[in-house]
């Protein structure tokens, strides 16, 4: 998948997520309970994440990746090893 369907997918999320909040907003008082629930553990932490997530999802991205490639070089030599063994 491409890194463009990606953030219109996770933009659309974030666009479709906000909806519910207009109308948590915008609704007559009495109806308040009927959305509280579902607006503050649902749609509120999945507007976050993925408001983060177009924000400094790429920095995220390259601490995974960092670390992931730092795990797998452990069983292959690294430029200081090879550097040394051309040294002596």
């Amino acid at each position: 998948m491409k890194d463009v369907t990606k953030r219109s997918i996770i933009r659309w999320f974030h666009i479709v997520f906000s909806i519910p909040i207009l109308g948590y907003i915008y609704s007559p008082f009495e109806e308040l309970p009927k959305y509280a629930g579902r607006v503050r553990f649902v749609v509120v932490p999945v507007m976050l994440l993925s408001g983060f997530w177009m924000w400094k999802g790429h920095v995220l991205r390259r601490f995974i990746s960092k670390r992931s490639g730092q795990t797998r070089c452990g069983s292959e030599p690294t430029r200081v090893k090879m550097r040394q063994e051309f040294e002596v």
